[in-house]
């Protein structure tokens, strides 16, 4: 936390952080080779499990550890006044510390200064992932260790679980620190967070193998939360025994920012990188963990006190970080702009809660994916798709009224031919009609497909997609006993004969939001189903022939069933159908761009939450 001015010597990250390895600790430069007549290549031999941690225990001894001098300063504020408020403000415990926090090490390089800060344990497949504040990773030429629940005066292999090389550092490159400082107060300080990844300890342990756990990455339900527990630590010019420090307390926002905020003494420098976790035990081996303490001026206010803190709020961004890191791949350079809570669409969370209905297509007619809304006032809106997964300014089609609040179901395509996609609905009478070039300037002309009191009434969702033989859009329509036909005829004279698919089906009457795309990129129909227990599952290849083959994308979970609306299109990377577009119960709402039939595509956040 920025709390007093970072060492001027301080490195601007970004570019080099992403991805570069760090060298060993210790590690001397190879001689130089005379040329010699070539031989067959060989696979360069990795080291020994416990090699690296070994070699970092050279330079990271008791003494220089014991010496290491806060990242972010001495946090300390001129003596507060007495009085109630005083009394009453929190206090931060000092504690032996807990498996899954420890002390993040690095250096200036092999003569430069040692510092420290915060990190823990994150619950990966790969076992071997550190969470820390991005700031805190601030120059690649020194060595970095993680060393978990950190006991001051101990050296390396006395250590409670050893020491942990640092091999990689992940840190999104929209994280842009201002300049002289590794901190910054824009609205990139959201973004201030960092993994990286460890070798095994001395005892060629991996890390989680080690500590026996970890936490688990979780997106916070809200700002104000309850019960948030700080684990971190301070420096030792306020801790002379070198101790962890914790707090449990209540959150709260800090304005215009997608963070966390907390009142509580005793986080002095050094606790930057520290965890929030929401179900906190004293050496637990597992948790949920919502932020990380850093982000504006790297995680304190201008005041630069020890009793308020900062935290990034995890969302669609850390996740798909931690996401590369697991996979130990750089970040893509082509990441949209980060917006902050201003997000991709018009308005906040709280407006989006309204967006009942949601059908995709080109209704612009340049090729490009476009969102239709329809919201529980009546009103009608259009946004237009810039094919980057960004939107322009919003157009309203039609205004508030009575008439389109009894819209239950819709689809976009391209029904009647053309490149401009149409819009079905089907109203809570019965009827059903076509718009079929709505666009910017209005929602064009109507067409009857169904009448009142017809059959479609039990026309509970509808998923439009390339479900023909020859590419084009067929409409899928699940009713309310579950069975599913499909409509592969649909134009300006109707629906046509559709094919039913499946009988009435109990266990269809559980999926509770279709929608249609191209999501294994053969340009044939693929459907994608969200259940009534969370679960996500595809039917790649769904046709007048049956429903294709069906995969599990996601099993249940109760994030999944906060899902309220679901519609694909092409949003992101021209006109293939597999950008997931999600309204949450709570209003965020977010795509999922080139999502495929067996994993979820990169997520983007297009309306943050509790905005």
């Amino acid at each position: 936390m920025s709390h007093g001015r970072r060492h001027a010597t301080a490195a601007v990250l970004c570019a080099g952080l992403l991805g570069l390895a760090v060298p060993a600790a210790g590690a001397a430069e190879p001689a130089p080779t005379t040329p010699s007549t070539p031989t067959a290549p060989t696979a360069p031999t990795a080291p020994s499990a416990g090699q690296e941690a070994r070699q970092a225990a050279r330079f990271w001894t008791a003494q220089r550890m014991a010496g290491a001098q806060p990242l972010d300063a001495a946090r300390q504020a001129p003596p507060a006044p007495a009085g109630p408020a005083a009394a009453r403000r929190p206090q931060g415990t000092l504690f032996k510390g807990t498996r899954l926090v420890g002390t993040f090490f690095g250096t200036d390089g092999p003569g430069g200064t040692a510092w420290h800060c915060t990190g823990s344990v994150i619950d990966t497949k790969v076992r071997n992932i550190v969470l820390t504040a991005a700031h805190c990773a601030r120059s690649m030429k020194g060595d970095y260790i993680f060393v978990p629940k950190f006991v001051k005066g101990a050296a390396p292999d006395r250590q409670p679980y050893g020491i942990f090389h640092i091999q990689r550092i992940f840190i999104d490159p929209r994280y842009v620190p201002d300049r002289g400082s590794s901190t910054t107060k824009t609205i990139a300080s959201d973004l201030d967070t960092a993994f990286a990844r460890v070798s095994a300890n001395q005892r060629g342990q991996s890390l989680q193998d080690a500590v026996g756990g970890g936490l688990t990455l979780t997106r916070p339900s809200g700002y104000k939360l309850k019960n948030v527990t700080v684990v971190g630590y301070p420096s030792y010019r306020h801790n002379s025994a070198g101790r962890a420090v914790k707090c449990t307390v209540p959150t709260t926002q800090l304005r215009g920012y997608r963070q966390l905020s907390m009142t509580c003494g005793g986080y002095y420098g050094g606790v930057s990188g520290s965890p929030w976790i929401t179900d906190y035990k004293d050496d637990a081996r597992t948790g949920h963990v919502i932020g990380n303490l850093g982000g504006y001026n790297g995680g304190g206010n201008d005041a630069n006190v020890d009793y308020i803190s900062y935290a990034t709020a995890f969302g669609a961004d850390a996740a798909n970080l931690l996401a590369w890191a697991v996979a130990d791949q750089a970040p893509p350079g082509d990441l949209p702009p980060y917006r902050g809570l201003k997000g991709t669409l018009a308005g906040g969370a709280t407006r989006w809660r309204k967006a009942l209905l949601m059908a995709s297509g080109d209704y612009t007619g340049d090729r490009r994916g476009d969102l239709l809304v329809i919201w529980s006032d009546g009103a009608v809106t259009l946004q237009p798709g810039d094919g980057k997964g960004g939107f322009g300014a919003e157009k309203q089609l039609q205004k508030a009224n009575s008439t389109w609040t009894h819209a239950r179901a819709v689809a976009g395509g391209t029904f009647t031919g053309g490149d401009r996609a149409g819009l079905i609905v089907r109203w809570s009478d019965g009827e059903a009609t076509l718009y079929p070039q709505p666009g910017p300037s209005g929602l064009g002309r109507e067409i009857r497909m169904a009448p009142p009191g017809s059959a479609w009434k039990d026309a509970v969702q509808l998923a439009a997609g390339p479900f023909r033989q020859d590419g084009g859009t067929g409409l899928l329509v699940r009713r309310a006993d579950g069975s599913l036909t499909l409509y592969d005829a649909v134009g300006a004279g109707g629906f046509g004969t559709g094919t039913p698919l499946l009988g009435a089906n109990a266990d269809w009457t559980k999926a509770a939001l279709l929608t249609g795309g191209d999501f294994d990129g053969t340009g044939t129909g693929d459907l994608l189903v969200r259940w009534s227990d969370g679960a996500l599952d595809t039917y790649a290849g769904t046709s007048a022939a049956g429903l294709g083959t069906r995969t599990r994308l996601r099993g249940p979970s109760s994030r999944w069933q906060q899902a309220a609306v679901l519609t694909a299109g092409g949003l992101r990377h021209g006109s293939a159908g597999n950008d997931l577009v999600v309204r949450w119960s709570a209003g965020e709402t977010t795509l999922y761009a080139d999502t495929g039939t067996k994993s979820l595509g990169t997520e983007h956040t297009l309306v943050h939450p509790g905005t």
